[in-house]
């Protein structure tokens, strides 16, 4: 008698990252917040904050462009991810799928699959706005495009990973609005991305941000859209790159070890 072979974890996270796309276009309010605030954010602080850097051939509305860049991935996956897991927690989704032969794996890769897709279209968008409003330079180097590739993929994987921890120990779908919001404005602060140069803020302030991956995802992506001279603005006086893959490779294996720890298919005895 032949027996059935289920698909492997891989192949069920496909096919889930397929449904998480398909789900997240039906709903247009979250798609157009998703897309267009990052963006709005941009325009209007680079706009405000937009001046000449004394002895530099760029402007501080460019340095902010670049860093948002990096701060617009962060949100589409540990924000949006950790908000959109405790709605499928609380709407009972995450309990039906524990019925169905895919294991949380499964679940992690299509949620990864989901942020990947809306983080690409977010960088593509907001590389736009920011070359046409702000002079910003699209990047055409090899090396440069490399480090986009790596910062992106390491970004997106552990904000993702910790997205899903917090959005697994917030028991609803408000008391995860708050908290990752929360998070993610103070760590933009703290992390230099409203403010330009990051060297103007309290030392002390950058060396809490350091140990969190927005910081590093920001450095990152200046260091793709900025000259080499724009990274004496840094606190380190260089773009630090070795450091910013250990960092967010270190986060993204924090946070699936978070994840699955933390990871509950639905509130129930908790």
């Amino acid at each position: 008698m032949s027996t059935l072979t289920l698909p492997g974890t891989f192949s069920l996270g496909l096919v889930r990252g397929a449904a998480e796309i398909k789900q997240f276009f039906r709903i247009r309010e979250q798609v157009i917040f998703t897309f267009a605030f990052p963006s709005l954010l941009m325009i209007l602080l680079g706009s405000m904050l937009n001046s000449s850097m004394p002895g530099m051939a760029i402007t501080t509305g460019q340095v902010l462009a670049a860093g948002m860049i990096g701060s617009g991935i962060v949100s589409t996956s540990f924000t949006s991810i950790g908000i959109n897991l405790a709605s499928d927690r609380e709407l009972g989704a995450l309990k039906r799928l524990r019925g169905t032969p895919m294991p949380a794996a499964s679940y992690f890769v299509g949620k990864i699959i989901l942020v990947g897709f809306t983080s690409i279209a977010q960088v593509v968008l907001m590389s736009i706005v920011g070359s046409l409003l702000f002079d910003l330079e699209l990047p055409t180097d090899p090396a440069k495009l490399l480090t986009a590739l790596w910062v992106f993929l390491l970004g997106i994987t552990g904000c993702t990973l910790l997205g899903i921890a917090l959005g697994s120990v917030t028991r609803t779908v408000s008391g995860a609005v708050a908290v990752t919001n929360l998070i993610y404005l103070a760590l933009q602060f703290i992390s230099g991305v409203f403010v330009t140069p990051i060297t103007t803020l309290p030392k002390v302030m950058v060396d809490i941000a350091s140990f969190f991956p927005v910081k590093w995802i920001c450095q990152g992506f200046r260091s793709v859209f900025l000259p080499a001279e724009a990274a004496t603005q840094e606190m380190a006086g260089t773009w630090e790159l070795p450091m910013v893959a250990l960092v967010l490779t270190a986060w993204c294996a924090a946070g699936l070890l978070l994840a699955k720890l933390t990871f509950r298919w639905s509130n129930e005895g908790r």
